[in-house]
């Protein structure tokens, strides 16, 4: 890669004879820290056990190419189209056992088709040696970053039950690492089945137990994308992944708000932010939340048309990189969320259209409303020169 510090360096290829898309982005810190978001995404129909070897062979051709590690990555998220069947693999391939790779690893059923059958977004970072990574954390210096994935409490009954059960489940992890939800939870991601019936139990269980653990409106949330998933128990309503950092100051945390253009989330009784930055010394980590097309209001802004939802959206996004001192060029990586199936292919080649070689998935995943028919999240990172930050 032509590295250049301070710049999100961005490309894209095909590889395995064409089978497979590969798109990369870089950021090159001036601490000698470099970060990289990778996806691939299979482009040919065949089965299961096909594509996730066109996926490995990808890999590792681009992990030479960027001079990479397989140990350098801290986390991988695979999307599968069809988990209740496909899952027996997770056991079987040394790539996606999360006891084969010092990795954390995240599982979701929300098919990343047309021909995929599954697909992988990849995170590396690079300092020079090997990584202090256990215990899905990866020491930093004076901080321990945690990637917790696949939490679910299938045992319990309701959607309620499972997500206080999920998010109590998390509290105890946060414990025994001696943190607390309200000051080191950084970012949510929660997978709810059936979200046109069961998000408003969710919301209502989140709520309670953020309540109780100091995060309400007169405080902070997090960010956060809550969309249609499942995860490899079919029992399991509601899954969450979570990223956490110990040791983190609160001077290094800002919450995105844009009230003249999004509403506040808590407008319309949910529990979220709408981005979070991270600062460091060289950099500001920049982690937009799932985003649609609302208005200041909380109101649907465009229903029915999914091309004016999809600009909307990506000007709300860009409302909030702004505020974070950011802009599209920044972003490492996009995940895109359609509701239904047929807008898949419409919306990949709109986002190829608009952002070119940007690392980016498209899923078939149901948002919280059902007048909603697109949600984005991205992740960005920007140079910063600021000493009064710990470095990254």
């Amino acid at each position: 890669m032509n590295e250049k510090v301070g710049l999100v360096v961005k490309n894209a290829f095909q590889s395995s004879g064409a089978k497979v898309s590969v798109a990369y982005s870089g950021f090159c810190g001036r601490s000698g820290v470099n970060e990289y978001h990778i996806t691939i995404v299979p482009e040919k129909y065949d089965c299961i056990s096909n594509q996730i070897e066109w996926i490995q062979e990808s890999y590792k051709k681009l992990l030479e190419k960027l001079n990479l590690k397989l140990d350098s990555c801290v986390f991988r998220r695979f999307f599968f189209s069809d988990l209740a069947n496909q899952h027996q693999y997770i056991k079987t391939h040394s790539l996606l056992n999360e006891a084969q790779n010092n990795c954390a690893t995240s599982i979701i059923s929300q098919p990343p088709g047309p021909d995929a059958k599954i697909a992988m977004w990849a995170y590396h970072i690079f300092d020079g040696g090997s990584l202090n990574f256990s215990d899905n954390g990866l020491a930093r210096r004076k901080t321990i970053h945690f990637w917790d994935t696949n939490i679910a409490c299938p045992e319990w009954k309701t959607v309620y039950q499972q997500t206080e059960g999920v998010l109590l489940k998390y509290k105890n992890i946060c414990e025994k690492r001696k943190m607390r939800i309200s000051e080191n939870l950084i970012r949510t991601w929660f997978f709810v089945q059936d979200i046109d019936t069961n998000y408003k139990e969710f919301v209502e269980a989140r709520k309670k137990i953020f309540a109780e653990n100091g995060l309400t409106s007169e405080t902070h949330f997090v960010a956060s994308t809550g969309v249609e998933g499942a995860s490899t128990d079919v029992r399991a309503k509601i899954s969450m992944d979570a990223y956490s950092i110990f040791g983190i100051e609160q001077k290094q945390v800002q919450f995105l708000v844009a009230p003249e253009y999004i509403s506040p989330t808590y407008v319309y009784g949910v529990t979220f932010e709408r981005g979070t930055v991270i600062h460091y010394s060289d950099r500001r980590h920049i982690l937009i939340s799932g985003t649609a097309s609302i208005n200041n209001k909380g109101e649907i802004v465009h229903q029915g048309n999914l091309i004016k939802q999809f600009d909307h959206t990506l000007k709300n996004i860009e409302v909030l990189l702004k505020q974070a001192g950011a802009n599209f060029e920044n972003v490492c990586v996009f995940i895109v969320y359609v509701r239904d199936i047929t807008d898949a292919g419409v919306i990949r080649q709109e986002m190829k259209n608009r952002f070119g070689n940007i690392p980016c998935l498209v899923t078939w995943s149901k948002v919280c409303r059902p007048g909603w028919l697109v949600e984005i999240e991205c992740q960005a990172i920007s140079d910063q020169h600021n000493n009064n930050f710990p470095e990254f």
